[in-house]
This record gives structure tokens, C-alpha cells and sequence, in this order.
């Protein structure tokens, strides 16, 4: 155990309010959060009732049922409300309050008030009107974490437009891949970045990208890398506007009442192998269940400062701006979490003065291995909490936030997904935190851990299955007939049963442990691996940066299984090295995740959104073609993948 809630921190936190609502409007008196979490799940039309509830959800029209089909896919959700997620935002807007915070790499920290947004939503939405955009049409952003995302992303959800974003690292054909299948009517663009101290300049892309969107009527330009990039920015075909030219409209901001099941925003699949699924999310579902994890699981309190290092092609930015839902003033930083050192998020966090920090498990491993310490550095004691989700974080992590960011802080951890928009597991403001373990499962969540025969158990490794609809769920893949993608992308090994795809233990005391993906799981002579142990051990070895690992299933019941690493600058693949690498692993796991070949590569392949390639790796080295196996477009490094093809020529596949 290495952080207990105090008593204070458990009584003025959201969820135990809710559980003191609840005794009093239910008559139901939780004894501890186990028995809460049992109660939503066994009860599901009736918790997400409560939540609708609690929240004093506005709705223009009322519900006639909670939940009129619990199948899944299918569920449906308060059929006849009518609603608005912009609406809810701006009911916690405090003018005594900044409503974001934004630095970058060129910008110092820069605040926009609440009559600031307001007035600024209001103008987008007219501008859009203006331009044509109705409810259900489709505005599209090619843009960095900058507060214009946000305002315009406002202001379609706010007429009942559907939002989708992409950020300027994605090449053109990745993103024409996701665009196209939406048919986007107003596309906004930035004619560049800066990246690590390097602008990079992305007005050929723009130009390539709006030529293969027939359907975009209307561009909306941010000179965000040149002041004066409008000058001679000329596209030819559709209309072009400057970004500061659309504020000409006083109109007063109105939102646009929409069924609970309106689309409000199409996120993508990383898209490794193939075309990127158009992921559909509704309005009210992931308002109910915004407002349900951002109190309950990650405590956000009004006036706060909420922080998740995120780009706009992760779901993270649509969770950063959740935060308004509970009142945060958000805190955006555009650029590199390592420019020009380590320190530059925490120098932001001590700045801004964030409670809730959010980043990933790669740089918490990283600040630790460089051997960062900011509780010595930056003065943190507005910090609360920080989150950490893209990939499991390993134990050591967990100790090093500990002793070398702020003793007293609660490390809430989550795993979720571009597919729900949040999280099925996370924080818990009423639990201690363990070494190595997710708190909780969420309210709500009815997430098992199953074998191999489909039988619910703990203790053991499992697949990460969900038995009951949430309402968060996509309402569908844009595009995708009978539901024939989202069918197989969830419910193939399951019928009527969402599996994920990751391996995870539910603890004796109900924590989570995330062991990596199952269709990257290491099988080796019938015992399953998960890649996370793998890169677990590799931490502990200074002379790795990074490492990848597959499983390859041979003729005749036998395997192979390679570890590829990447070695720190200055150091080389010695036999001395090998040895030191598989007895970590012997002696860390067991005998069996030692590998059966240690190969030194030039980089570790990864989508843009940080996800390692293992699956695609895997498909190479089984002899695939690389335009089969892999999606090059959505990839950060895709030169990466010659190495891989060039190794399984050498070994004759």
C-alpha cells in the first residue's frame, strides 16, 4: 500500500456525496465503494438513472424509458430526452475563474476567461450557420492542442454538428482515411507547428488533404506556425477563411437540443491494419458518463486546473475538455512533454498550478530513468492527483511517483479507450492505492475477467470482457452496415459479450492489473505472457530505451519468440548485455519470459497516438507483406518497419 485517503480527502470527495445522496433518495447505505460498484452493475437502468439524477441533467424533452434494449450492440438509451452536452458545460462557467490555461513550446501561459469563451463559442456557432453547417453535418479539425480546438469543437456540439479532429503530425492519406469516411462539410486547418524546437511547416499536406475532401465546402485557416501564412495561402478549390475573421457575429450562443443518441463526435482505431473505424459517440452517453468518471473517479472539484499532456487525435483531449463538466478551468500545452528537457510539464504544473496532472505510463518510466525529481525542483502543493493511461505503468513507476514527484498525492490510474471514450476502470477517492494496480473497476462497469472456457475469475490472468451495456458505448462505426464492423471489432469471441482485447487480474481486493494486449499476448508453450512483463524487466535495464516483443507460432507445435531493443545512444548489443537482459527477466518473472533471441534495432515502431506495433511486428515476421500488414499512415515512425521486413527476408520468411 502506498497512499491512504484521509478522512478529510474521503469526506469532501463527489462520491461520497453521492453515496450520502443516494441513502437519502434510494434509501441505499453503501458500506464501501465494493459494494456500490456490485449495486451499479447488478442494477443498470437504475444507476444510470441516479447519475441522470445526481447530475440534474437539463433536458428539453423527458425520457419515456432508461434503457428500452440492454443488448449489445444495440442498447438504447432515455429514448424521447433531448439534450445538449455544450449546455452542460457552460452552466459551470465562473467568471472569477479562467476557463483555460495554454502554453506551448513558443507561448508562455496564456489564459482565456469564461465571457471570453462564451462570446467566442457563440461567434463559431453563427460562423458555422453562416457556413452552411446543420445538425448532423460533419466539421472536421486538422489541429494541435490549442485552445481554438476546443472553442470550435463548442461550438459544433453546441448546433448539433458532429466533431472529428486529427493532429498536424498525421500525414495526409492517414487522415483523408479518417475524413473521407465522414464527409466532412467545414474543415479546420493549421498551416504548421512546432515539434521539439523544429517547426514543421504542413501547407502542402493541407492542400493535398482538402483536394481529396470533395465534400469540404469551407476552410477555416490558423496561421499558427506563421502570422502571416493567410498571405499567401491559396487553395483550389472551397473558400478559405482566416480563423480571426469568423468572430463578426454578436448572436447569443443557443444550443441545439438533440436525441440522447446524437452523434457529437467520431473518433478513429489506431488504424494498424487497415482502414481506421469512424468511432461514433453519442451526446448523452458520454455526458452521463463524463459527468459520472470526472467527479467520482477523478474528483474534479469547481475552479480546479485539469491537465492531460494529449494531442486531438487521442481521446484524451475529448476527456481534458470533459473536465468542464466539473467545472475545471482546462490546462492545454501544445509540443513536446521532453523540450527542451524532462522538466517542462512539471515546470507547466507548479506554473498553472494544476491539481490533476494527466499523462502517460512512457513518460512517468522515462522521468524516472533520467532520474527526475520534482518534488526537489518545482513547488507541486496544489497537486492533488495524477492519472496515468496509453499503457500499463509498471510497479517501479508507482514507487517513483512516490518518492520522487509528492509523497501525499493520489495516483489514480485508468484504462479505457478511444472505443468508450473513457475509462472502465480507474480512481477511487475512498481506496488506497497498491504497487502495480488500477484502484477499482468503474460504476457502472460491468467488466470481468474471464478464461479460456468464459467463466468469470480472479486472481488470474484473464480477458477483459464487459457483460452489460454503459451508455457510453459507440451508438455505431460511421458507415458500417448491420453493424458488421462494430460486431466483429467486439462481440466475434463473445456473442452478446464486449471483449477489449487486453489481458488483466482482478485483485483479492478488487484492484486491476493490466498485462498488455491479448492479441499481441505471448504464448510460448502454451503459458500466456503479457508483452507489459516484458517491458517491466527491460526498465530495469539502463542500457535499453525501449524494446518490442513478439511470439511467432511455428510448424509442429514450436515458437520463437525475439526481443528487439533499442539501446541508449553509446551503447552496443554485447554478449555481456544478453546475459544481464535474460537473467533480469529469469529472475523478475520466470524462465519462460526469457527470450529466445535478443536483436538490436534502430527504432521501436509506434502508431502516432503511442501504441506499439506488436500485432503488425508479429504479421511481418510471419511472412505478411508490409502494405498487409500495417497501416504506414498511422504510424509516428514508419521507416521503423524496414528493419522488421528486412529480418524476415534474412530468416526466410
Amino acid at each position: 500500500m502506498l497512499w491512504q485517503p484521509s478522512d478529510d480527502f474521503k469526506e469532501n470527495s463527489h462520491l461520497q456525496h453521492y453515496f450520502d445522496w443516494m441513502a437519502q433518495n434510494y434509501n441505499l447505505k453503501f458500506q464501501n465503494y465494493h459494494e456500490a460498484w456490485e449495486w451499479s452493475v447488478k442494477n443498470v437502468p437504475d444507476f444510470w438513472e441516479s447519475i441522470w439524477k445526481y447530475f440534474e441533467v437539463i433536458s428539453h424533452s423527458p425520457y419515456r424509458q432508461v434503457l428500452a434494449n440492454d443488448k449489445m450492440p444495440g442498447a438504447r438509451w432515455f429514448e424521447g430526452a433531448t439534450l445538449n452536452y455544450a449546455e452542460h458545460v457552460f452552466r459551470k462557467a465562473d467568471e472569477e475563474r479562467p476557463a483555460i490555461l495554454f502554453s506551448s513550446e513558443k507561448y508562455d501561459l496564456v489564459e482565456i476567461s469564461w465571457p471570453e469563451l462564451h462570446s467566442q463559442v457563440a461567434s463559431m456557432a453563427a460562423f458555422l450557420k453562416e457556413a452552411g453547417v446543420n445538425k448532423g453535418d460533419r466539421v472536421a479539425a486538422y489541429l494541435p492542442n490549442i485552445p481554438e480546438a476546443t472553442i470550435a469543437f463548442l461550438a459544433a456540439a453546441a448546433i448539433g454538428a458532429i466533431w472529428s479532429s486529427c493532429s498536424p503530425d498525421f500525414g495526409a492519406n492517414s487522415v483523408v482515411d479518417r475524413f473521407a469516411q465522414i464527409e466532412p462539410k467545414v474543415l479546420f486547418v493549421v498551416d504548421g507547428y512546432h515539434y521539439n524546437g523544429k517547426p514543421f511547416d504542413k501547407t502542402a499536406v493541407v492542400k493535398e488533404m482538402i483536394d481529396k475532401l470533395p465534400t469540404v465546402s469551407r476552410v477555416v485557416l490558423i496561421p499558427y506556425l506563421n502570422p502571416a501564412a493567410g498571405e499567401s495561402f491559396t487553395i483550389p478549390r472551397s473558400s478559405f477563411t482566416l480563423w480571426n475573421d469568423t468572430f463578426r457575429s454578436t448572436a447569443q450562443l443557443k444550443f441545439e437540443p438533440v436525441p440522447f443518441d446524437h452523434p457529437i463526435y467520431i473518433l478513429y482505431s489506431s488504424g494498424t491494419t487497415g482502414i481506421p473505424k469512424a468511432i461514433t459517440h453519442s451526446h448523452g452517453g458520454n455526458l452521463l458518463e463524463h459527468l459520472k468518471y470526472l467527479h467520482f473517479h477523478n474528483d474534479v472539484h469547481p475552479g480546479e486546473r485539469f491537465f492531460w499532456f494529449s494531442t486531438t487525435g487521442w481521446m484524451m483531449w475529448n476527456f481534458v475538455n470533459a473536465s468542464f463538466l466539473a467545472g475545471a478551468t482546462i490546462v492545454l500545452y501544445d509540443g513536446s512533454p521532453g523540450y527542451p528537457d524532462l522538466h517542462r510539464l512539471w515546470e507547466l504544473a507548479e506554473k498553472a498550478k494544476i491539481a490533476h496532472f494527466g499523462t502517460s505510463a512512457p513518460f512517468l518510466t522515462a522521468c524516472m530513468k533520467e532520474g527526475v525529481e520534482p518534488v526537489k525542483d518545482f513547488d507541486l502543493s496544489g497537486l492533488r492527483s495524477i492519472g496515468s493511461t496509453g499503457s500499463p505503468l509498471p510497479p517501479e513507476a508507482f514507487d517513483y511517483v512516490y518518492q520522487n514527484i509528492k509523497k501525499d498525492l493520489w495516483l489514480c490510474s485508468m484504462a479505457g479507450g478511444t472505443d468508450i471514450c473513457t475509462a472502465w476502470v480507474g480512481g477511487c477517492p475512498l481506496l488506497p492505492v497498491f504497487k502495480g494496480e488500477i484502484q477499482c473497476r468503474c460504476l457502472g462497469a460491468s467488466l470481468e475477467a474471464w478464461n479460456e472456457m468464459g467463466e468469470p475469475i480472479q486472481g488470474e490472468v484473464g480477458e477483459l470482457v464487459v457483460t452489460k451495456p454503459m451508455p457510453s458505448m459507440p451508438v455505431f462505426f460511421w458507415g458500417d452496415k448491420d453493424y458488421e464492423r462494430y460486431t466483429s471489432s467486439y462481440f466475434d469471441m463473445y456473442p452478446g459479450v464486449w471483449r477489449h482485447g487486453d489481458w488483466i487480474e482482478i485483485t483479492g481486493h478488487g484492484g486491476i492489473i493490466i498485462y498488455g494486449r491479448s492479441d499481441a499476448t505471448l504464448n510460448k508453450g502454451g503459458v500466456r505472457i503479457g508483452t507489459a512483463e516484458i517491458y517491466q524487466a527491460m526498465d530495469h535495464v539502463p542500457e535499453i530505451r525501449d524494446s518490442l516483443i513478439v511470439n511467432l507460432e511455428l510448424e509442429g507445435g514450436n515458437d520463437y519468440m525475439p526481443l528487439f531493443v533499442l539501446l541508449r545512444e553509446g551503447e552496443s548489443l554485447t554478449d555481456g548485455l544478453k546475459k544481464k537482459i535474460k537473467q533480469t527477466l529469469r529472475t523478475e518473472y520466470s524462465p519462460r519470459h526469457v527470450p529466445d533471441d535478443i536483436i538490436a534495432v534502430p527504432d521501436i515502431p509506434y502508431t502516432i497516438s503511442g501504441k506499439k506495433l506488436e500485432a503488425p511486428v508479429k504479421k511481418i515476421l510471419m511472412g505478411k507483406p508490409l502494405e498487409k500488414a500495417a497501416n504506414v499512415d498511422s504510424m509516428k515512425n514508419p521507416e521503423s518497419l524496414e528493419f522488421f521486413v528486412a529480418f524476415a527476408r534474412q530468416v526466410g520468411r
